[in-house]
């Protein structure tokens, strides 16, 4: 008997690759939860179904949990986060949802300076309060998010960034949708919260020799301030919260805390985490 799974926020980094990661196991058949059908063609595997619908829209997220079992849950960074993600979580009651993974983020707690980190928490209260099994992921900063140094990176062989010389355990999404693909479809995994990184701390001058290796060009990491993040964030139009989140969190892997490692990818999965090696070489195409 299949296990049908929906996955929200399935087009973005790591939806993606919790659908790409669940389609290959047996006996899961999986509904990709999309606002946009036509963007979501690389979704199109044999056991996966695309659900259009909206987190906003709570009719739609009732037709798509219909049949449902288990949810991935996450959406894309959003003042109204809570009300989006509150409505699959009431609605998951309503469909009698036997549980539920969400996706939240390192430093999640109900004080945090972060907005995100805050509405991440409520959340999960909200979660651990409606009666349905549920386990909390608790991600690094993603590798992929790399990829957005990509332009300065082929232009000038260069990327800038508030990081100094410190550290941080960075993770593939790819090993996250691991963790979550195996939380999803083994047992013992209920009421916990996993805290997920990279297998070792790495520096932003340490990942620039890395690309500049497997690019065979020079690529050079400059340290900017925090005050020059958020006026590059403000040029882009991104919101003045979101531009604090962002400074706010380089704030702190600036300080050399976030180099900690967890061994919850190898424990997990049974795998090794990706190295930042290997992203790179994987995702060598984007650099050049």
């Amino acid at each position: 008997m299949k296990t049908t799974i929906l996955v929200t926020g399935a087009t973005g980094t790591v939806g993606r690759e919790v659908v790409k990661a669940l389609e290959a196991i047996k006996d899961v058949q999986v509904k990709a939860f999309v606002r946009d059908t036509s963007k979501a063609k690389a979704l199109q595997w044999p056991n996966v179904t695309l659900t259009q619908g909206d987190l906003a829209k709570k009719d739609t997220i009732e037709k798509a949990l219909q049949g449902v079992d288990k949810v991935f849950l996450l959406s894309n960074a959003d003042q109204k986060q809570t009300e989006l993600q509150g409505n699959v979580v009431d609605a998951a009651k309503k469909a009698h949802v036997k549980y539920i993974v969400k996706l939240s983020a390192l430093g999640t707690s109900a004080d945090s300076p972060i907005s995100l980190a805050r509405w991440h928490r409520q959340t999960e209260v909200e979660i651990e309060k409606s009666g349905i099994a549920y386990t909390h992921l608790h991600p690094h900063f993603f590798m992929q998010n790399f990829l957005m140094f990509a332009a300065t990176i082929k232009k000038d062989g260069v990327f800038y960034a508030p990081m100094k010389d410190a550290k941080m355990s960075m993770v593939d999404a790819r090993d996250i949708a691991g963790v979550a693909a195996t939380v999803l479809t083994t047992t013992g995994h209920e009421g916990k919260t996993y805290d997920i990184t990279g297998p070792a701390p790495l520096s932003f001058t340490e990942a620039a020799a890395t690309l500049t290796e497997i690019l065979g060009k020079t690529v050079k990491y400059v340290s900017v301030t925090l005050d020059d993040l958020r006026k590059t964030l403000h040029s882009m139009g991104l919101p003045a919260w979101f531009v604090e989140d962002m400074a706010k969190l380089y704030e702190f892997f600036s300080s050399g805390k976030a180099a900690f490692v967890t061994p919850t990818v190898s424990q997990v999965t049974k795998k090794t985490g990706h190295t930042f090696h290997q992203f790179a070489k994987d995702y060598v195409e984007n650099f050049k």
